[in-house]
């Protein structure tokens, strides 16, 4: 039996892979590895500033949009400000005029069932029941009647007083009436 060489049978000991041995191997081949390190970080790094550039383009208009956002904000805040003022103005007017139709001295909330005082001790004033819908009964100095808003009622407690109660309004809950008296002479 014939002896095979060992070169022949070990694929590494061929000429061409002892070529890609060398290339690899040599300085060409370290310069190669090198450059292509080089190449990779370099497209890594070109890569990564495309989108931080893009990243960067994005937020500038997104606070473009913002800041017209805004700015149509602060002008319906200043519109509705303006509104408001407008608002309260009309709000006072109305509570004047309220207040010139309804005087607040001598006015009293009556409760169903209870009662007060009225006109420096001269008046007992209660409501009786609930209000209905157009009419209240009221009682007054143990007299038991029923009106309407509008109505003025005539007391006299006694001889040198007259009274009068005026019924100014009601609802479900109480009724706001207004009691003065004065002396006869």
């Amino acid at each position: 039996m014939a002896r095979i060489p060992k070169q022949a049978v070990h694929p590494s000991h061929s000429a061409a892979a002892h070529r890609r041995r060398s290339l690899w191997s040599g300085r060409r081949g370290r310069a190669l590895v090198l450059l292509i390190i080089v190449l990779a970080a370099g497209g890594g790094y070109a890569f990564g500033l495309r989108i931080a550039h893009q990243d960067n383009a994005t937020t500038a208009q997104l606070i473009q949009q913002l800041r017209t956002e805004g700015q149509k904000l602060k002008k319906q805040v200043a519109d509705q400000a303006a509104s408001l003022v407008s608002l309260q103005a009309k709000y006072d007017d109305a509570a004047a005029a309220m207040h010139a139709m309804k005087p607040v001295q001598n006015t009293y909330d009556l409760k169903p069932n209870e009662s007060v005082i009225a006109a420096d001790g001269r008046l007992t004033l209660g409501l009786v029941g609930s209000p209905a819908n157009d009419s209240i009964d009221i009682n007054i100095n143990g007299k038991r009647q029923t009106v309407a808003p509008g109505d003025i009622i005539s007391v006299a407690p006694d001889a040198s007083t007259k009274c009068q109660v005026s019924i100014q309004s009601f609802d479900m809950f109480q009724a706001a009436v207004n009691a003065t008296c004065t002396t006869a002479k």
